[in-house]
């Protein structure tokens, strides 16, 4: 598991959760993701490091939430991070999906290039699913 600190030097950090949900946002645009995928609007601090494509996102506490599109409930930890890179986040900490009765760790987000309207997601057990990728759409930007 990467360490937060490790990746601070060089990296742009943000506090306040306004200016934490806009840079998220920007974020997830440059590298080419829906907007709502985290959907995180209590944060208190943001970062990234561009040279080593880390991210960091701190919330107060832990936080769920149900993507009503698709039925899926999420759980996001107080710290989340991965690496992104185009339509890809590998590494991911503190996401897990709730499948059936059981929590299942997130550890890898893809939109791959032959279906861009598909977004898959695995664990590191070999599990994966793949969903419509207007499901992770702000509201507002759905069809």
């Amino acid at each position: 598991m990467a360490s937060i600190d490790s990746h601070r030097d060089g990296a742009d950090i943000y506090h306040g959760a306004a200016l934490c949900k806009q840079k998220l946002r920007e974020l997830l645009d440059k590298f080419r993701f829906p907007r709502a995928l985290l959907p995180l609007s209590d944060l208190n601090e943001f970062g990234f490091n561009s040279i080593t494509g880390f991210i960091w996102l701190k919330q107060k506490k832990k936080f769920e939430y149900k993507f009503k599109s698709i039925g899926k409930t999420v759980s996001y930890d107080s710290e989340v991070t991965t690496f992104i890179e185009e339509r890809r986040m590998r590494r991911l900490t503190g996401v897990k999906s709730k499948e059936m009765f059981i929590w299942i760790t997130v550890s890898e987000i893809s939109i791959l290039d032959i279906d861009p309207c598909k977004i898959t997601f695995a664990s590191s057990s070999g599990l994966a699913k793949t969903f419509p990728i207007e499901a992770f759409a702000l509201e507002d930007e759905r069809k």
